[in-house]
Formats: structure tokens, sequence, C-alpha cells
């Protein structure tokens, strides 16, 4: 048996620049940081040649093309599984429509748990690759490269993104107190609301092919830039007002972003003593975060009543093996 993680992704800054309509222009960067939230994935030998896959619901199949799980399908495909196999999953937190970067944090964790499989060992820039490919190539979903390489890589990183569909993985480097200070200033609430990433998605990267929104989208690179910044000299006060910048720009590059609730809990925040925050991927649901300090916490709380929160710390190691018991399978 196999078992892999790999964890959630908070995105900071940038969001969206990772869209081949922006970043095959000019260069893309995300500020995010992967958290202790992780997907599971467990693969077993199967003792016949069928296929038995558990996710929301379980599929018993002999043949590869019968799966409906596309993600999967295609990753047995490319990688030559044709069956005698068990893949199960779980999550520690809500995944579907979350806004934690799930489909790409499964990709990882499937493609990782799989070459595990196979006896073969992956690097975390290719397993960024290799699930990028399988989610967008393969899989047609309209949806950028920050998550994959966010599930991978793990830790607190300026993710860039480049004209020649490479990307580079640039850690912040900072005092371990400020990493402290950081995630001791951010709450998390899920907000029990899902939305379809891609539908936003594919309105967003339509409209940064328009001149005003790829200004836009340019003010929000320059920002995960500045962030970046701001964390390597310890300068946390501004934090919560380049957050707030964010997402008031991200409100603007595309119509489904908010809605009359998600204001209205964003403006609560605020007024209870956030200094900034967001809602968490591409908008619409999921978990919304908040940048305060300390000790306005508890107020912030009371204003969020209703809303479940998470308690989370950064993850700085990326998609792992935790049970690896061979099957004399592969080379």
């Amino acid at each position: 048996m196999i078992v892999s993680k790999a964890p959630f992704r908070m995105s900071f800054a940038g969001g969206g620049s990772d869209l081949p309509s922006y970043y095959r222009q000019e260069e893309g960067a995300v500020l995010s940081t992967a958290i202790d939230k992780y997907m599971y994935v467990s693969v077993n030998k199967k003792f016949d040649g069928d296929i038995r896959l558990s996710y929301s619901i379980t599929e018993d199949v002999d043949r590869i093309n019968k799966l409906k799980h596309p993600i999967v399908r295609n990753v047995l495909d490319m990688l030559n599984i044709p069956g005698g196999i068990e893949i199960a999953s779980m999550a520690d937190i809500p995944s579907k429509g979350s806004g934690l970067g799930s489909s790409s944090s499964y990709t990882v964790a499937l493609l990782h748990a799989l070459y595990a499989y196979n006896n073969k060992h992956i690097s975390k820039n290719e397993l960024g690759r290799l699930a990028s490919h399988v989610e967008i190539d393969l899989c047609g979903e309209p949806i950028g490269k920050q998550d994959q390489y966010a599930a991978a890589f793990g830790g607190l990183n300026l993710i860039r993104f480049h004209s020649d569909e490479s990307v580079s993985v640039d850690p912040i480097i900072c005092k371990p107190g400020t990493i402290k200070r950081m995630e001791k200033s951010i709450l998390v609430f899920y907000t029990g609301r899902t939305r379809s990433a891609s539908v936003l998605l594919s309105e967003q990267s339509e409209n940064i092919k328009r001149g005003d929104k790829r200004v836009l989208m340019r003010e929000m690179v320059k920002l995960a830039y500045d962030m970046k910044y701001l964390l390597e000299t310890d300068d946390l006060d501004a934090v919560g007002e380049l957050l707030d910048k964010n997402w008031k720009l991200k409100c603007q590059m595309a119509s489904g972003v908010t809605d009359f609730q998600i204001d209205a809990w964003y403006n609560k925040g605020i007024q209870a003593g956030a200094k900034g925050g967001k809602l968490l991927g591409a908008g619409n649901g999921g978990f919304m975060m908040f940048f305060a300090p300390p000790e306005n916490h508890s107020n912030i709380i009371s204003a969020m009543k209703g809303l479940r929160r998470i308690p989370f710390l950064f993850d700085n190691n990326g998609s792992q093996i935790i049970i690896y018991q061979s099957n004399n399978r592969g080379v």
C-alpha cells in the first residue's frame, strides 16, 4: 500500500496571473503558502485486473476508459497503469469548490502515490509540471498553475509563471518569527458555500485579454512582489492593507467573484478590526480569510457568527509519501 498527502494552499496576492491569457504576454507572479490541511490518496494493488476508485462515489470498472473521474482516467492512461489497482482519497476539510486548490492537491497526491506504486521517484518540480499538464492539457480545465506547484513544493513562496510555460518557485526568505506572526494574524472561516472555479476563471481569462482588466492584473502582480518585500523585511503592519487592495482589484476581474452576502461578511470583518482579507480561490464561496492583530480576533470571530473558523498552520513540506509498502511492481 502507498499513501500520499498533498497540502491545500492559501494565496495572498497575484492570483489569476497564473492563467496563460496573462503570463504568455507578461510574467505572472503569485504569493501563496501551503497549509497544514491535506488531501490524502491511498493506492493498493487489487487482486484482480479491475479498477476500484473511491471518492465521493465508488467506481468499479474493468477498463480505464470506463472511469468517470477525468483526472484519474487521464493519469492512469498517461502512466500506463491498465488496471489491477484500488485508489481512495479523503481530505481534512471540505475540498470541492473550497478555494484552497483541492483538485490540484488531489492531482499532485495521486501522481506522487502512483509514481511510488511504480517504485519511481518524482521531483517536486516534475510533480507540479505533470499535475498542471493533467488538469489543463488532458482534462481541459481553464485554470492556472499556482495550485499544482504550491501543493508539490509546500512552503511560503513567490511562484512566477513564464511565457515559455516554465514555472519558478522562490521561497520567501524571512525570520522564523515573521512566519509565526503571520500565522497568528490570519483568521480563516468556512462560508459553507462552494462554487465552480472553472466558470469564474474562464470569464477572468477572457477579461484579461482586455486592456483595462490586464492593467488590474498587472497591479495585482505588483502587490505580490510588494508583499514579498514586506515579509522579507519583517514589516507586517502593511500586509492587511495590501490584502485589501488585492481583494478589491480581484472583485473587478469577473462578475461572479463576490456578491451581497460575501461583501457583507467582508465588511463585518473589517469593521470588527481586520486590516484586510480576501475570499480564497477564484471567488464566490469557499473560505474567507482576514488579516488582523491578534487582539482583534475575538471581535472578528463574534462578527462572523454562523461561519466555522478553521485553525491552521503553514506547511513547509509539500507533497509527501507517508506510507510506502512496495508491491514489487515496476522496474
